[in-house]
């Protein structure tokens, strides 16, 4: 038997369902229903079955249940014990985070949380380059993904909302002479550039943007539209939204994510409640709905 596979066998009999289970684990519930599957052909035996609204333990699973629980005990315990150290919230603390995030959103909250625990060294790594969590180059990361590595556990955090805008003055112009409007190429992630294809199939753009703080301030300079998360955008009282589409259709996923070794490190908690915490106060900008009425 396999501790890695009890514990997605545990998970799966207390959510009653492979996607809640997916969800508390970080994994896809591809993933967990191809986990499941390799541990019964090992055993030899089914322990799950399918029933009404998801899946039920057979007789066999009931006692693999209460096996697999003892053995869960028995390893908390160990870690607890081998873990003692980091129940202190003090140390260092790496955190990776996208550049425009930390910029425009978070940086308030990163000085917040220093203020309240001084003895936790905050580094903070703002960049758009990949930072291997799996090998330990950060501790904690704040990523806009779809999906989390298996090898990474963590949450949801929130759906930023994006929306597309212009500067109030060139909207203006733009609606008075009726002519076609300018797009900023975009070439910050995928998303955005999928976005700006979708609108300017054409791809004619004379002025081209690698990063999202510039192009908000190529925005605000009149030179053309382009997408931004509305956390920027409904911000800047120089810019208007273009279209009132739903900015839901533009949504980003903002993932907290740590390695599983340091769950139980006890800043990397206190520094988890205290984001979600704080993100959460913010919840109707980041979605879109604290849109400005002016």
């Amino acid at each position: 038997m396999n501790w890695d596979d009890l514990r997605v066998f545990l998970a799966v009999a207390r959510c009653g369902s492979l996607s809640g289970a997916g969800q508390q684990l970080g994994l896809q519930h591809t993933t967990v229903s191809r986990r499941l599957r390799a541990m019964e052909a090992g055993l030899g035996v089914r322990v799950l079955e399918r029933c009404r609204g998801g899946y039920g333990l057979t007789t066999a699973g009931e006692s693999l249940k209460a096996t697999a629980e003892r053995v869960e005990k028995e390893i908390l315990g160990s870690e607890d014990v081998l873990l003692g150290r980091d129940r202190l919230i003090q140390g260092p603390l790496r955190v990776t985070v996208v550049n425009h995030i930390a910029y425009a959103l978070l940086m308030p909250m990163f000085a917040g949380f220093s203020q309240r625990y001084p003895e936790v060294e905050l580094q903070i790594q703002a960049s758009n380059a990949y930072i291997s969590m799996p090998h330990r180059e950060a501790d904690v990361a704040l990523r806009v993904i779809q999906m989390p590595e298996e090898s990474l556990i963590g949450k949801k955090i929130i759906t930023f909302a994006s929306a597309i805008y212009g500067s109030r003055e060139y909207l203006s112009r733009l609606r008075q002479s009726g002519e076609p409007p300018d797009w900023l190429g975009t070439e910050c992630c995928n998303f955005h550039r999928n976005w700006t294809r979708s609108v300017c199939p054409d791809g004619n753009h004379h002025f081209t943007i690698d990063d999202t703080n510039l192009a908000h301030m190529a925005i605000k300079q009149g030179v053309g539209l382009s997408f931004l998360p509305c956390f920027i955008g409904d911000k800047d009282p120089d810019l208007e939204r273009y279209e009132e589409q739903d900015p839901a259709t533009y949504g980003l996923d903002l993932w907290m994510l740590f390695h599983e070794d340091l769950r139980h490190t006890m800043r990397v908690r206190v520094f988890r409640e205290y984001m979600v915490g704080e993100i959460e106060k913010q919840r109707d900008l980041l979605e879109g709905r604290a849109h400005r009425n002016t």
